[in-house]
């Protein structure tokens, strides 16, 4: 029988665009599997390849395997069903739930930006054309089909499909997979060891080869001193900023982030740290996010000390409509807005920070980790101007960065997590992270573990090991 290849097709020297693509040759020939099947964000060079063609024919593929359901995992995926793919999506229920409203987010940004380069002619296409409409993301979503935590799923062709808990957002696992021709595990992205929301994550079985993400490979993350409260740097900045008559904005990833954000500013207002102002949450796909946070409790996977994630002592305030959105880009009084996204590539928060950069009263909170070639990572770099539709808008507003909202595993997290598989991996590829932090991953886990590490190639192509 020939041996199971594996070939990796995105997230390989990047951070975003994660897919992974399994060659098995199976009794009933041979079958391509892929694990997640995410969008390409942040530099133009990148973004351009979510246009390319899949490197083989989308309806050769029979399975999709996804971790969990933030855009980079799961974005492309109306594209290859618009290409021919009409197999079957596996994933845990949350992440499909998820799913449904990440991806009809995504087509329908997609679609309005289109017809807004349309209209203004920013684009150098005469006729601007969407990615992929809402009538493909339709397309895509009955092909999915739920899967439990911990158990053994056959996807056909002796070929299995294990997931386990990554408590990186609702729903997030790590898979591992077992083909004829040999083993691997795809860590997805790895949670810190305790999440202020979800359950923690647990550790799956080991394999031979194991695909390691290396989003935070090359830092630590903050820890809070002693005698300082967590989350300082966020707390002072809203106390100073609402004395002085401005508003926060806080861009937040929609799914996961802002829950995160929300449940922390419920504890500050809770301990009195933070006055009592209206708190505003600008995203539809923020809103439906956080009403399946709430609902799914039953499910088990929020962790005790969230009570549900009530949330009923802020002042919170939805906003439904543009409208409403708009009236938030001039705040009329001192509050908080939490809008998408959270690097600041699309959304309503482009508006809102397009008009409140060139106040000095404001403030922006960056929450998470921002990718190269987003507006994110320039302001974090220091930008004292933005390009925002197609005009350049002065950065007067103060702008911060709370290191301590990442559930990313940071580097010594990453090391953990692999010390803790059993058996141990013969070989690790560092992968779903920038070059320079991949590359001081593989030599942590050389110097700490003695473990083969290296850095994912583009393109290419693997032997599984059994």
């Amino acid at each position: 029988m020939a041996p199971t290849t594996l070939t990796f097709v995105g997230a390989a020297g990047t951070v975003t665009g994660s897919k992974h693509l399994l060659t098995v040759d199976s009794p009933r020939g041979e079958r391509r599997i892929l694990i997640d099947s995410g969008l390409y964000q942040g530099e133009k060079k990148l973004r351009r390849k979510n246009w390319s063609d899949f490197p083989v024919p989308a309806d050769s593929i029979s399975d999709i395997l996804l971790t969990h359901a933030h855009l980079d995992h799961v974005g492309y995926l109306p594209r290859l069903v618009k290409q021919g793919f009409s197999g079957t999506i596996w994933a845990t229920p949350s992440t499909i739930d998820l799913a449904h409203i990440v991806l009809r987010d995504s087509a329908y940004l997609q679609e309005r930006d289109a017809e807004h380069a349309r209209t203004y002619g920013y684009s150098k296409h005469r006729r601007p054309l969407p990615l992929y409409t809402v009538n493909d993301v339709e397309d895509t979503l009955p092909l999915m089909r739920a899967v439990d935590f911990d158990a053994d799923i056959d996807v056909g062709g002796q070929v299995s499909a294990h997931w386990t808990r990554a408590g990186h957002i609702l729903g997030s696992a790590s898979i591992r997979v077992h083909t004829p021709g040999g083993d691997a595990l795809f860590s997805g992205d790895l949670g810190r060891p305790t999440h202020p929301v979800l359950r923690s994550r647990e550790i799956p079985e080991g394999a031979p080869t194991v695909l390691l993400e290396s989003t935070y490979g090359d830092r630590e993350h903050f820890e809070t001193d002693p005698g300082h409260e967590k989350h300082e740097v966020f707390r002072d900045a809203i106390c100073r900023t609402i004395d002085r008559g401005g508003s926060v904005l806080v861009p937040a990833f929609a799914v996961d982030r802002t829950e995160v954000v929300l449940k922390v500013l419920s504890d500050m207002v809770a301990a009195g740290q933070i006055p009592s102002v209206p708190i505003y949450v600008d995203s539809p796909m923020a809103l439906a996010s956080l009403r399946l946070y709430q609902a799914v409790s039953a499910r088990g996977e929020l962790n005790d000390e969230v009570g549900g994630l009530k949330l009923s002592n802020l002042n919170l305030i939805e906003v439904r409509d543009q409208e409403q959105s708009q009236k938030l880009n001039d705040p009329k009084e001192p509050s908080i807005i939490v809008s998408a996204s959270g690097m600041l590539t699309g959304g309503r928060v482009l508006h809102h920070i397009e008009h409140m950069l060139p106040q000095a009263i404001h403030t922006v909170v960056l929450t998470g980790y921002q990718a190269v070639g987003t507006r994110g990572r320039a302001l974090l770099d220091g930008a004292r101007e933005l390009k925002m539709h197609g005009a350049w808008v002065s950065v007067q507003a103060e702008v911060i960065r709370d290191e301590e909202f990442s559930v990313h595993a940071d580097c010594s997290e990453l090391v953990d997590w692999v010390r803790d598989l059993v058996p141990q991996p013969r070989s690790v590829w560092c992968v779903h992270g920038e070059d320079k932090a991949a590359q001081a991953l593989v030599e942590s886990l050389d110097q700490e573990l003695g473990v083969r590490a290296r850095v994912a190639v583009p393109e290419k192509t693997i032997e599984l090991k059994k």
